[in-house]
């Protein structure tokens, strides 16, 4: 009566290495992995995981990514944080569509921890998500 949730691709070294590296450098932090629902009367939501690779809440993105349109208390700098499940089935990245390109839009959020990676570490990053359909 639901949909499911996308299946993720089989674990592999790469993806494995990715993971460690999404957590280590503070991803995780905003992009939680899974959060769980709350109580319901309905089995099929009672307190279930729900891998969204997202904290739902907003945070300044900097002036790089602001839009400048207020959205109820959100500045133009301010976003929800994106729900990354799916991702590999994106084709246009961030709020506003810009780019196509995983690193791109990685690299365009103002964060201490991707800062710190260069293009083979991101790749490995990258491919957790496309692995997760």
């Amino acid at each position: 009566r639901f949909l499911a949730p996308p299946t993720p691709t089989a674990e592999t070294p790469s993806i494995s290495n990715g993971r460690s590296l999404f957590n280590k450098i503070g991803c995780a932090l905003c992009h939680t992995p899974s959060l769980a629902t709350g109580k319901s009367s309905n089995a099929a939501f009672d307190q279930k995981p729900v891998n969204l690779f997202s904290d739902l809440l907003l945070h300044n993105m900097g002036p790089g990514l602001a839009d400048n349109i207020l959205q109820g208390n959100a500045r133009g700098d301010e976003f929800r944080t994106a729900p990354l499940w799916g991702l590999g089935q994106r084709k246009f990245l961030l709020h506003d569509g810009r780019t196509t390109d995983l690193r791109e839009a990685i690299m365009a959020h103002r964060s201490f921890g991707n800062l710190q990676f260069g293009p083979s570490e991101a790749n490995l990053v990258t491919e957790i998500f496309d692995a997760l359909g």
